[in-house]
């Protein structure tokens, strides 16, 4: 029995990917989240072989999920199911740990070859993705880095979201002295002054959906 967590913020989004994934003998949703957080408490219950995990959740977006995914289940594969195709994006999921990235306009033709890939421990992205990927591969010496690194896009997207500095602690396990300074590295990195900025930020970047 292959087992499967589905974790996407869209009701209609997630019923689709239900559908195609059940019309397949032996597979079997063990569970199903709306948000980051619900998504790793529920693949610590649950111990799917595959997480299909969308990378703009609330609370905790794909990278910190499959983060902690990744670091508390080695059995477990990340699959991460995105409409967004960015390079940044994508090496940081890579980074973060996720062995799959499918965009969801390939999701009726190449979902079930993806996770027949990710049951087998074997990589799967879609032709659009490993383009991208090339790209950024050549482009590599003229590139100066990320401006910033996966945790603090985390904690970017949930002050964004409105959580205090001492909730997005919580949220990523990491002390509120560890928050601050991630902030302040964040507003010194992106030359911001002030916490609308930071939001309009996210937005512009695709770190949240305004």
């Amino acid at each position: 029995m292959v087992r499967l967590l589905l974790a996407d913020d869209h009701e209609v989004v997630r019923e689709g990917v239900r559908h195609l994934l059940q019309s397949r003998p032996r597979w079997e949703i063990v569970a199903e989240a709306a948000d980051g957080k619900e998504a790793v408490r529920k693949a610590i219950e649950t111990n799917p072989d595959v997480a299909i995990v969308d990378y703009s959740l609330p609370l905790m977006n794909g990278i910190e999920v499959t983060h902690q995914i990744r670091s508390r289940l080695e059995g477990t594969e990340v699959l991460i199911f995105t409409m967004h195709d960015t390079d940044i994006v994508i090496e940081q999921l890579l980074t973060a740990g996720a062995c799959g990235y499918l965009l969801k306009s390939d999701a009726n033709k190449s979902l079930i070859e993806a996770v027949e890939s990710l049951v087998n421990h074997e990589p799967y992205f879609t032709g659009k993705v490993a383009i991208t990927l090339l790209h950024s591969f050549l482009a590599l010496p003229k590139r100066s880095g990320m401006p910033l690194s996966g945790r603090e896009r985390s904690v970017v997207q949930l002050i964004a979201e409105g959580h205090t500095n001492k909730e997005v602690g919580d949220l990523l396990h990491i002390s509120l002295k560890t928050v601050e300074s991630h902030r302040a590295s964040v507003m010194r990195k992106l030359n911001l002054s002030s916490s609308a900025a930071l939001v309009r930020y996210a937005i512009r970047n695709r770190i949240i959906e305004a």
